[in-house]
């Protein structure tokens, strides 16, 4: 790699209700600096106060989706993490919101990694790169066709092959 850590003193909010997972994120990312907040009323006040480079929400407990509007309102990267809404339309609800990307909980260990992608992707979306990490994955979970059984997913992919997505959520939609 590289000479300098990518996230090295960039600025990132984790908003999650499970002190665990505040405290494991801010570990695994010691380089930067890490806001945590544990509460949806201290997550808007935080993104209302401060300039995020990656900011990573939870979707249950916090409410995230009216987060994830907010976050992508001010032009900041937003990471999806979650454990308990790890379905395919809380992933689709979540692209359509303007996220860059969807984690569950059980890879924290590796979040580093995902958000690397997302400072070198100057804060645009990393779906393919989260598609070829994370695809064997959900078709674990999901069931080998949970992309075909939703035209919204085949649609996006076939966009993503020919190259027409990596390019950040349209603030407007």
């Amino acid at each position: 790699m590289g000479s300098e850590d990518p996230l090295k003193d960039k600025v990132i909010l984790i908003v999650d209700d499970e002190p665990d997972v505040l405290e494991t994120v801010a570990e695994e990312l010691e380089m930067s600096v890490v806001h945590k907040a544990a509460d949806y009323d201290t997550g808007l006040q935080y993104l209302s106060s401060y300039t995020y480079d990656v900011v990573i929400l939870d979707i249950m407990g916090v409410n995230g989706f009216e987060l994830l509007k907010d976050a992508v309102s001010r032009g900041f990267p937003t990471v999806m993490l979650t454990a308990h809404a790890l379905t395919p339309e809380a992933l689709k609800k979540s692209m359509r919101l303007g996220a860059v990307s969807f984690l569950p909980k059980e890879k924290m260990p590796e979040i580093k990694r995902y958000l690397e992608d997302i400072v070198l992707a100057d804060g645009g979306p990393v779906w393919t790169k989260f598609f070829e990490r994370l695809g064997a994955f959900f078709d674990k979970r999901f069931g080998p066709d949970w992309k075909e059984r939703d035209s919204y997913f085949k649609d996006f992919e076939a966009s993503l092959q020919r190259g027409e997505l990596e390019e950040p959520a349209d603030k407007d939609a």
